[in-house]
């Protein structure tokens, strides 16, 4: 894969987490449908009756509702060939329901870590792993 390609697909993530960043739902959702394949594959398991893009809508609908301050810090992104793995450090409030806990105003902050695989320009898959267990902690769903 040419390196202008591999940097186009690192400049497209870098462009779907600031997106994701403004908190800011059609900016969300208009990203969202430029950037990736409506049929895309979402890798990570989600409690959710949508697939391909409309579940990564449905995600980041349900995280600004929880956490209106979320912000993704993107910590590193590498990318080879058709894929980009982004190292991020999340960060938000909790004033709204999460996974059926009530609003606990707690500051969270907790990691993930997403591989995107492009296909002309577009996201066609993801993988996620996200630090669910320190934000149930954080939270105080869970003993820490």
């Amino acid at each position: 894969m040419p390196r202008s390609e591999t940097e186009r697909n690192k400049a497209l993530s870098r462009r779907f987490s600031d997106a994701m960043n403004t908190n800011d739902p059609e900016i969300i959702s208009c990203t969202i449908d430029e950037l990736v394949q409506a049929d895309a594959t979402i890798r990570t398991p989600l409690p959710l009756q949508v697939s391909g893009a409309q579940a990564l809508k449905e995600v980041f609908l349900r995280l600004h509702g929880a956490y209106p301050d979320l912000h993704v810090a993107i910590q590193d992104l590498i990318a080879e060939g058709d894929k980009v793995v982004s190292r991020n450090l999340v960060t938000g409030t909790h004033t709204g329901e999460y996974m059926g806990i009530a609003p606990t105003g707690k500051a969270v902050t907790y990691d993930e870590i997403f591989i995107f695989r492009f296909v002309n320009g577009r996201i066609a898959e993801t993988w996620g792993v996200v630090d669910v267990l320190a934000q149930l902690r954080q939270l105080g769903a869970i003993p820490a």
